[in-house]
């Protein structure tokens, strides 16, 4: 009998997996892509970010599949899907492979990333699903931390071709049997409905848009440019600020261990807090941690980086959770799929958009990513949390 603590710890474990072998790829491989299919890093990322647009596009339909059919199905194909773009990637010769191989990277992101793994832990435990959501969280946080040293390894040994096949490997011989195992059998009726709860309410197709799905949308949107706008720049916006190379690197690589404390913080508050009260904090969160920067200059990036992360880490679960709170597990995946699509979006074109903001105004970003935060913020007062 599998407890629920072990299918937990076996979907953050491939979620890990997923991440590492994708999203994460290019910030180690990114140079070395570049020079082997002649074009510039910046393609390569541009490459990146044009999959992670097709995943949006795709969420809403991923979603309802899920809902309709569970989890077990869409996660585990998409162990497959990230074992072909693999393949396609190793063997990338020129632009067009490579954006190719992007795509189909893309499609398999849309069925293997947190929004997926989510809805599939919906299905299974209904309302009860939060503390599940956050425990996959909690081990997924560390996909940076432990697939960039391995992503850097394989390059070193085998090239940045073995690398991707090396991946393509762990997907198919790991992942593929860790989701199959995890997920066997979950595509039955939630805890919930075969305790005989009585679903919430779902708007029908064509009725009134619920206000709720865009604020929502907007908050997920906004929250998120600047969560990986700001993570995958940091470096370069704490070298803009002064800061050595060296000291740039070692105190942005503490937002990963931010984001797993804040997130077991959250945990550990889950009585007393709701998914709603820990949005605010979250969105709250990067303008504090600005505000510490501008008053303690380069003495204050490890601070930052901290404080960022924390709300950073607490972001991804209320992405999770929120929907959850507000609307129930009664078509969850297709709900969730809709609200996270724009935010994938502005996902995929915040690396882009931050760079460029600190080549042309260096920590003057800063008060585009307050802006965007506090937007975030202010737009949470608009939501309520359902009586209990």
């Amino acid at each position: 009998m599998r407890s629920r603590w072990a299918i937990v710890a076996t979907l953050g474990s491939t979620q890990a997996l997923a991440w590492a072998s994708s999203f994460y790829l290019p910030a180690v491989l990114a140079g070395s892509i570049a020079r082997d299919v002649h074009v510039t890093t910046s393609v390569v990322f541009a490459a990146l970010s044009v999959g992670l647009g097709l995943s949006a596009f795709l969420g809403p339909l991923v979603g309802r599949l899920i809902d309709e059919r569970g989890g077990a199905l869409v996660l585990c194909a998409s162990n497959v899907v990230f074992a072909v773009g693999l393949l396609a990637l190793a063997f990338a010769t020129g632009p067009v492979s490579l954006f190719c191989a992007w795509l189909v990277l893309g499609v398999a992101m849309a069925a293997g990333l947190y929004e997926p793994a989510f809805a599939a832990l919906a299905r299974i435990y209904g309302s009860n699903s939060r503390a599940p959501m956050t425990g996959i969280t909690l081990i997924a946080g560390f996909a940076s931390t432990i697939g960039w040293p391995i992503s850097a390894f394989l390059e070193h040994r085998l090239g940045w071709r073995g690398a991707c096949l090396s991946w393509l490997v762990i997907q198919v011989a790991v992942a593929l049997p860790l989701n199959t195992w995890a997920l066997r059998g979950a595509g039955a009726a939630t805890e919930g409905e075969a305790a005989g709860e009585p679903p919430p309410t779902v708007p029908q197709p064509g009725g009134q848009a619920d206000p709720r799905m865009t604020t929502l949308a907007f908050v997920f949107t906004a929250s998120g440019i600047v969560s990986i706008g700001v993570a995958t720049n940091l470096p370069g916006l704490f070298a803009a600020l002064g800061a050595t190379p060296t000291a740039a690197i070692a105190a942005a690589s503490l937002m990963g261990p931010a984001q797993v404390a804040a997130r077991i913080v959250e945990y550990g508050a889950k009585r007393w807090s709701n998914p709603l009260t820990s949005a605010k904090v979250a969105n709250v969160l990067h303008p504090v941690a600005t505000v510490a920067l501008a008053l303690g200059g380069v003495s204050s990036i490890t601070l930052f980086a901290l404080i960022h992360g924390a709300g950073n880490g607490i972001l991804t679960i209320a992405r999770g959770t929120l929907p959850l709170a507000l609307f129930g597990a009664q078509g969850y995946g297709a709900r969730i799929g809709k609200i996270a699509a724009p935010a994938r979006i502005g996902q995929a074109i915040a690396p882009f958009l931050f760079g460029m903001a600190i080549e042309r105004f260096g920590t003057g970003m800063l008060a585009l990513s307050c802006a965007l935060s506090i937007a975030a913020f202010l737009a949470l007062f608009r939501l309520r949390m359902p009586a209990s």
